[in-house]
């Protein structure tokens, strides 16, 4: 058998030079859509069948469908898509995927397309040097889909030539020919593919070569193909393990639609494959007299025939699947009130925009359990009983430490996305969120520190009069008053923050503060309250003074943002 070591790696360089490729040209259209990508998905998953078209138009646009599965899934985690719209999103990226097929039937085989791909990589090299990002992002998609076909003609000049090592064709013969146990061996050596490279792209474009080198029959191109579909339900599935509730029922639709996909297509399968090579024959899809050249067409029907009689079958009983999926992932009560996070659990994004959103989310949630603390606090110091103070002292403990946690997961990813390309205005809306995620950090230590107070209040057996607790009601209600401005602010989209009100607030509230500092130091001369009352109360309002003004650098920060 002549095919030395150093052959073999030129074989794994081609098909890791298609993996890049399809990796830089899948992130760098994606990046083009990046920032319209959830608004697409808004507008176009209101229901089943326009959540299909999202599904195939995306997957088939980025050229993966993983890819558009595992936004889905981060999607869901963030609340943005339902888990019904998330299902017929799915559903389409499974057609949208077999675009991939009919590429390479069209172009891989036919042409040196290397001859082609030189020239059109001299015309997006330049383009990855502007200064637009959306200019380098399209240069790094020219770039991408040049290597990609490149890449092929690599793989088909790399594969051992059958003429030259027989031995090759008589090992594979060995599994070949055991009927319908070679159909499921092949399916498994698709999946187990796949998972390894983590593209059923690439897996597809392997299949194609080894069918069109006559490495295998048609046939078991097939049922490699069917295998890939399997396969690419993986990495989704992962991803939503560390997700929430939704994201894992949607991760776990994709592999049920898949499995029982490929279950009635094996029902099927040796009628269906002749019938899918007639018609392929009976249309010459290609002018060329080699009928080796049909296979890869045949595979590319095949692909797309079996993803949309799939869809078909399923897409009449969604809302059917939906409770099916329910009943059989539950939700197991792990996601009740405990304060964690929910929306960047599903790791990072391949584009950085789609990051940004997910932090976003988590600074929203962030912030609205920031606020509780505030709330709890209050609560602490109308509580007299000894044994409900300590445990509800402890679990605001417990609570601040948490938020501390979160503040660093969310700095740290915030920082991790900053490393990445990105627009300018990403660079400010990272920016800006870095800022908020101190301040809110800020909020909810000054909160505790407040807790401390009443504590040690606690302890040291100091209590208010009702005329010191009335006046420190109206400035807790100032500031939960700044506290929910702040919230609505972090809650809209395009509109404009509205720092009127911010402004109004803040000013409120330390005109107030102000105002209880002169009357305290008036009621300290009269000997009104001794000194340890007034020093505990001081801190108080200090604290509270001091949230007013960390809710109100929150909102300063969207403003310049936004602004």
């Amino acid at each position: 058998m002549d095919y030395s070591l150093i052959d073999l790696l030129k074989l794994i360089g081609a098909v890791g030079l298609f993996l890049y490729g399809m990796k830089l040209m899948s992130e760098a259209l994606q990046k083009v859509a990046g920032i319209k990508m959830r608004s697409i998905f808004a507008a176009m998953t209101k229901n089943r069948f326009l959540g299909v078209l999202t599904g195939l138009l995306v997957s088939a646009t980025i050229q993966s469908s993983s890819a558009t599965v595992l936004m889905v899934v981060s999607f869901v985690n963030a609340g943005l898509v339902s888990l019904v719209e998330s299902i017929g999103v799915v559903m389409g990226a499974n057609v949208g995927t077999t675009v991939t097929g009919w590429l390479i039937s069209l172009f891989g085989f036919r042409f040196n397309l290397t001859e082609y791909a030189l020239p059109l990589m001299a015309v997006g090299f330049p383009l990855v040097f502007s200064k637009v990002n959306r200019h380098k992002s399209w240069g790094e998609a020219i770039i991408g889909f040049s290597l990609l076909f490149m890449s092929l003609g690599f793989i088909s000049s790399t594969v051992p030539d059958i003429d030259s090592n027989p031995g090759i064709l008589s090992f594979l013969s060995n599994y070949t020919n055991l009927g319908f146990l070679s159909v499921l061996l092949f399916v498994f050596i698709g999946s187990l593919l796949t998972v390894i490279i983590q593209s059923s792209g690439a897996t597809l474009a392997i299949t194609f070569v080894m069918c069109n080198q006559g490495w295998i029959p048609y046939e078991l191109g097939a049922a490699m193909i069917l295998g890939e579909n399997l396969g690419t339900t993986i990495t989704p599935n992962l991803a939503a393990t560390i997700g929430n509730i939704s994201s894992k029922r949607t991760a776990r639709f994709h592999l049920l639609f898949n499995l029982f996909g490929v279950i009635w297509m094996l029902s099927i399968f040796g009628p269906y494959t002749a019938y899918v090579e007639r018609i392929i024959t009976s249309i010459n899809a290609v002018s060329i007299s080699n009928p080796q050249a049909l296979i890869p067409f045949s595979l590319a029907l095949f692909h797309t025939s079996f993803n949309v009689i799939n869809l078909l079958l399923f897409i009449a009983f969604v809302p059917s699947i939906k409770r099916a999926i329910i009943w059989l992932v539950p939700h197991s009560g792990e996601e009740g009130e405990e304060f964690k996070l929910k929306y960047i659990t599903t790791g990072m994004l391949s584009t950085a925009e789609l990051c940004i959103l997910q932090a976003k989310k988590e600074l929203q949630s962030f912030a609205k359990h920031t606020n509780k603390m505030l709330g709890f606090s209050r609560r602490l110091l109308m509580e007299t009983n000894e044994k409900r103070f300590k445990k509800m002292y402890s679990a605001i403990e417990k609570y601040n430490s948490v938020s501390d946690d979160v503040e660093e997961e969310v700095a740290g990813y915030l920082a991790k996305v900053s490393q990445g390309k990105l627009s300018d205005q990403s660079r400010k809306s990272i920016r800006a969120m870095l800022k908020l995620v101190s301040e809110l950090e800020h909020i909810g230590d000054a909160s505790f520190a407040l807790t401390r107070v009443i504590n040690k209040m606690q302890k040291n057996r100091i209590n208010f009069s009702s005329v010191l607790m009335k006046k420190l009601n109206v400035m807790f209600n100032l500031v939960e008053e700044g506290l929910t401005i702040m919230w609505q602010n972090l809650n809209v989209n395009e509109k404009k923050v509205n720092m009127d009100k911010v402004e109004k607030i803040t000013h409120q509230i330390n005109q107030y503060y102000q105002q209880l500092k002169e009357e305290q130091s008036e009621s300290l001369k009269n000997n009104e309250y001794d000194t340890n009352q007034g020093a505990a109360f001081s801190d108080i309002l200090r604290e509270c003074k001091n949230i007013g003004g960390y809710a109100m650098n929150v909102s300063k920060a969207l403003y310049e943002t936004k602004k």
